[in-house]
C-alpha cells in the first residue's frame, strides 16, 4: 500500500499501488519503410532482428523482444498530437552506454541531445520516421538524488567525454546491444495532465514520483525513477493522431502474474474503462487515446 505521489502528495488518499514488479515491455510502432527502419535499428542502435515478415519485424537484444515495427507506406504523419514522445532503451552499464554512443557516432547518426538526470545518463535521437528514442544507463539507487526524502531528477549536461573513457583500451568491436538490455520506460504526449494523472495514478495505480513544472509527470512502480513519463509539450488539448498514423501503435505494461493482472483489470472495470481483447493481452486506452496492452509475465 502506498500514497501515490512523492511530489505534491500531501493529503492524498492511501490506495493500493500497482504491483511493484510492473515493467514496460515491447513497444509497437507504425513506420513507413520496413527495410529502412530495420537497417537503422540494426546498424545504428545494435538491435537484432528476431522475426520478419513482408510488413512487420520484431527486434530485440538477446532473447528480449523490445520493438515491433509495422510498415504502412501511406500512414499519415502528425506533429502536434498525442502519442509517443520517446521510448527509452535501458542498457545494463555505463560501458554499454559508451558502446551505444560510439556506434551512433561512427555511423554518422544525428543526435538530438544528451543529459545527466541524476538517476541516469541519457542520449537522445529519432528514427527515420521521427519516433523519439532515448538510450540510457541507470545509476545505482544509492546514488539517486533525494531532497527531503523525495526523488529529484534533473536535466544537467552529460559529460560525453567522460562516458567515452569507459572504452579506453577496448578493442573497437561492435557486438550489438548487450544481453540484459530492456525497455526502461516510455514517455507520452497527452492532452491534459489532470486526466492522465487520474488514469495512470488513481486507476492503474502507478506512483507519482515527480512533477516537472505544470507540463510533465513521472510515474513508476516499485520505487523506480519512472516507467512512464507524461507531458503536454505537443499542446494542451492536443488531439490524438488518426488511426494508423506513424508513431505509437501500443506499448505493453507487464505485471508479474495472472493474479496481479486480475487485480488491475478489476480496477479498470470498476472505473468503467473499456477493455479490448488483444493477441498479446488486454488493450486499454488512456484519455488521450494512447493504447497499451496489459499482460502477465511468462
Amino acid at each position: 500500500m502506498g500514497c501515490h505521489g512523492l511530489t505534491g502528495a500531501e493529503g492524498c488518499d492511501v490506495m493500493e499501488s500497482i504491483d511493484p514488479q510492473t515493467t514496460i515491455g515491447t513497444v509497437h510502432l507504425t513506420i513507413a519503410d520496413l527495410d529502412r527502419s530495420v537497417q537503422f535499428y540494426e546498424r545504428r542502435l545494435g538491435f537484432q532482428c528476431h522475426r520478419r515478415t513482408e510488413k512487420t519485424a520484431s527486434l530485440g537484444a538477446g532473447s528480449a523482444e523490445l520493438l515491433v515495427l509495422s510498415q504502412c507506406e501511406s500512414a499519415p504523419r502528425m506533429r502536434r498530437a498525442t502519442g509517443l514522445y520517446h521510448f527509452a532503451i535501458l542498457v545494463p552499464s555505463r560501458v554499454e552506454l559508451a558502446r551505444s554512443l560510439r556506434r551512433l557516432v561512427e555511423a554518422g547518426t544525428l543526435l538530438q541531445g544528451f543529459a545527466d538526470h541524476g538517476v541516469s545518463e541519457s542520449v537522445y535521437l529519432t528514427d527515420p520516421d521521427g519516433n523519439g528514442i532515448e538510450i540510457y544507463r541507470d545509476r545505482l539507487r544509492s546514488e539517486w538524488p533525494f531532497v527531503a526524502g523525495r526523488l529529484q531528477m534533473r536535466v544537467d549536461p552529460l559529460d560525453v567525454d567522460k562516458v567515452l573513457t569507459e572504452l579506453v583500451g577496448e578493442e573497437d568491436r561492435d557486438t550489438g546491444l548487450a544481453g540484459g538490455t530492456a525497455m526502461g520506460h516510455i514517455h507520452l504526449h497527452v492532452a491534459r495532465l489532470a486526466d492522465a494523472e487520474a488514469f495512470y495514478v488513481a486507476t492503474l495505480g502507478f506512483d507519482l514520483i515527480q512533477r516537472y513544472g505544470d507540463s510533465a509527470l513521472f510515474l513508476s512502480a516499485g520505487g523506480y525513477h519512472h516507467h512512464i513519463g507524461l507531458n503536454t509539450w505537443a499542446g494542451v488539448g492536443a488531439p490524438p493522431p488518426p488511426p494508423g498514423a506513424i508513431g505509437l501503435r501500443h506499448f505493453v505494461v507487464r505485471v508479474p502474474d495472472e493474479r496481479a493482472l486480475g487485480r488491475l483489470v478489476a480496477r479498470i472495470t470498476a472505473a468503467g474503462i473499456p477493455i479490448e481483447d488483444h493477441a498479446g493481452g488486454l488493450l486499454i486506452r488512456d484519455p488521450s487515446a494512447n493504447a497499451m496492452v496489459l499482460a502477465a509475465q511468462g
